[in-house]
């Protein structure tokens, strides 16, 4: 961040009203940029000390920075900057391969980003008899980070199985089984209803893990293997009503709760990867992302 060059609003050196100088661009002017406020209400969020830049609090109204660079909250909410990342959850149908291109003629993820000039890739995967949330970015750098297993990513999934699940059932998937690959929890199980009539269970599993296929592997494990399979939930992403094939860009809301996700702790070492990495392609064999086929 430039160091603050003035107290006000209206400081001579300003050019054009708040344009680029070599100290960069006055806060209030950058939060009015991306929506945040009008400019005024922009310049009371920095002196009430609501801003933080790199994070720390600001509150010098004289304050400029880097855009391209800096990191921008505000209570706590992490604000987009950069125009030119683009965010977009599909609710990825069954048949469709998590790929942007299947060498193989398959139905993949292009057909889904052709509303969007930029080139997206998909974040993680679902393997193609699971439906539900899968989020579409360029933003490389928030990719390696929501799918690298140590930020523990939460995912909400709706499984609909067969048998009837009983409570010591569920007890034993929060407690861990042993799979091929290794011991496995669930973070939270839910049962949602069971049939007595052999209609099958429907279940609620949250978990943190990238592992193939692992709720599939897990109610297998248990003896209650999955008819179908929706994924809810992405982190602070939920599918909501989205239909079934459709995609929409993320609110604003959900943008700067995904962005804060992604950035470190204001007072602990940065854990986010460089900016010049590029996003793994998951159609690459040599670069295949942690977040495997669930």
């Amino acid at each position: 961040m430039s160091p603050a060059t003035g107290s006000g609003a209206g400081a001579a050196d300003e050019p054009g009203d708040g344009e680029r100088s070599t100290d960069g661009i006055r806060l209030q002017k950058v939060l009015a940029n991306a929506g945040v406020a009008s400019r005024r209400v922009a310049e009371n969020l920095i002196v009430e000390g609501r801003v933080r830049v790199n994070g720390e609090v600001v509150t010098e109204l004289g304050s400029r920075i880097d855009p391209t660079t800096d990191l921008v909250d505000v209570d706590g909410t992490a604000i987009q900057l950069d125009p030119s990342k683009r965010y977009v959850m599909l609710n990825k149908p069954t048949g469709v391969f998590s790929t942007m291109r299947d060498e193989r003629g398959r139905p993949d993820l292009q057909r889904f980003t052709n509303e969007w000039p930029e080139r997206l890739f998909n974040v993680g995967r679902l393997d193609a008899e699971t439906s539900g949330l899968l989020l579409l970015t360029n933003d490389g750098e928030l990719s390696h980070v929501l799918a690298h297993p140590s930020f523990g990513v939460t995912k909400v999934y709706i499984a609909k199985v067969d048998g009837r699940v009983t409570a010591q059932t569920i007890a034993t998937l929060t407690r861990g089984i042993e799979l091929e690959d290794g011991a496995i929890a669930a973070d939270k199980a839910r049962l949602l209803s069971s049939s007595t009539d052999g209609g099958g269970s429907l279940i609620e599993l949250t978990l943190h893990s990238g592992r193939n296929r692992i709720v599939r592997r897990m109610m297998d494990a248990v003896g209650h293997p999955v008819v179908d399979l929706v994924r809810r939930q992405f982190g602070p992403l939920h599918l909501g009503t989205l239909p079934a094939g459709r995609a929409r860009e993320l609110t604003k809301v959900e943008r700067g709760a995904l962005l804060t996700l992604a950035r470190p702790a204001p007072s602990g070492p940065s854990q986010v990867l460089p900016q010049d990495q590029e996003p793994r392609r998951d159609d690459d064999p040599h670069s295949a992302g942690s977040d495997q086929e669930t």
